[in-house]
């Protein structure tokens, strides 16, 4: 029988990487997010996460307006970006890849992660916590994030690849 877990946003992160103008990486987070995970013992089963878009933040005010306007997140018309697991595949003890949908600006497509896994611990309060820490990439462009530059020497401004990294806590419900 599975069990649920929510995420605690307080003890979890979300951030994300994507080159810019070829030469270096711009590092951002999102700061709210709340999700729930499905475990079976001390096996993955499922995983569904709700991210607030306009909860961005790359140090740098200007550049958030930019990726919350309609060149990039729209959220004043997509105010929540959304995964959810269709497959998880155990690869080895503390590994798993995991399948599912990703939707953002109205677009759901599907998308792959791998995720490792740590062992569930008694917190000093009696509650039962686990970890994981989850990675992949995506382009960008496959959910409508088009807007770039081309410059002078001919590269991007904008990489169309991101990367993400999600470490995750979560307290049995």
């Amino acid at each position: 029988m599975a069990d649920n877990w929510n995420i605690d946003a307080s003890h979890s992160s979300v951030d994300f990487k994507v080159r810019h103008m070829g030469i270096s990486s711009v590092k951002g987070s999102f700061d709210s997010f709340t999700g729930t995970v499905e475990m079976e013992g001390e096996e993955l089963k499922g995983v569904k996460v709700t991210i607030d878009p306009s909860s961005i933040s790359t140090k740098d005010a200007q550049r958030d307006g930019h990726l919350k306007s309609a060149d990039f997140f729209d959220v004043e018309n997509h105010p929540e970006i959304i995964f959810e697991s269709s497959d998880v595949q155990k690869l080895s003890d503390d590994t798993y890849k995991v399948k599912g949908t990703l939707t953002m600006r109205g677009e759901t497509k599907p998308v792959e992660f791998k995720a490792e896994l740590g062992e569930s611990i008694k917190d000093p309060w009696g509650m039962t916590r686990a970890a994981a820490s989850v990675s992949g990439k995506l382009n960008r462009k496959d959910w409508g994030l088009n807007w770039n530059q081309v410059l002078e020497a001919g590269s991007l401004l904008v990489s169309e690849e991101v990367q993400f990294n999600f470490d995750v806590q979560a307290v049995k419900a």
